[in-house]
């Protein structure tokens, strides 16, 4: 399990490391290596999604691994409360930034091996927290440079702890 904490509270996470241990050992690799720490949610749009891991509060993007391979096609669902890996278009290109889903969202699971058909790799699910999660989808947001859904105030992941 890993605890996230936030300057808006603490959020836990269990990971799915049988269904995605290619996902689960990158994220945990980024934990121990503190990488998150003073990363923000810097994509906040309620009733879909919250995302962060990628950029600081000056939204300076950070430098990170090689991007990993999308295990979307095992059978975990972007479901409420699960946390998936985000990556740009192409679909084997997700490197440290991560979203958890507001509500079910179907229309980013697996369908099929092309480039739209790929979907999002779920490698978690948020255990508790949920409540914290919820009062980072509230929040109110702007555009920051080329930026949508960044919100007003920082909201900071302070540290990750591997408690298992």
């Amino acid at each position: 399990m890993i605890v996230m904490k936030t300057n808006v509270g603490e959020i836990y996470i269990e990971l799915n490391k049988e269904k995605a241990p290619v996902s689960s050992r990158n994220f945990l690799k980024y934990c121990q290596e503190d990488f998150y720490r003073g990363t923000i949610f810097h994509r906040v749009i309620d009733n879909f999604i919250v995302q962060a891991g990628g950029y600081d509060s000056a939204m300076n993007e950070k430098s990170t691994h090689a991007p990993i391979v999308n295990e979307a096609n095992r059978g975990l669902k972007n479901v409420l409360g699960s946390i998936a890996m985000a990556r740009t278009e192409a679909p084997h290109s997700a490197t440290s930034e991560f979203f958890i889903n507001l509500t079910d969202n179907p229309s980013l699971d697996y369908t099929e091996a092309t480039n739209s058909g790929w979907g999002y790799a779920v490698f978690g699910q948020v255990v508790t927290g949920m409540d914290v999660v919820s009062r980072i989808a509230e929040t109110k947001t702007h555009t920051v440079g080329e930026f949508d859904d960044v919100p007003v105030e920082s909201i900071v992941i302070e540290s990750t702890t591997i408690v298992d």
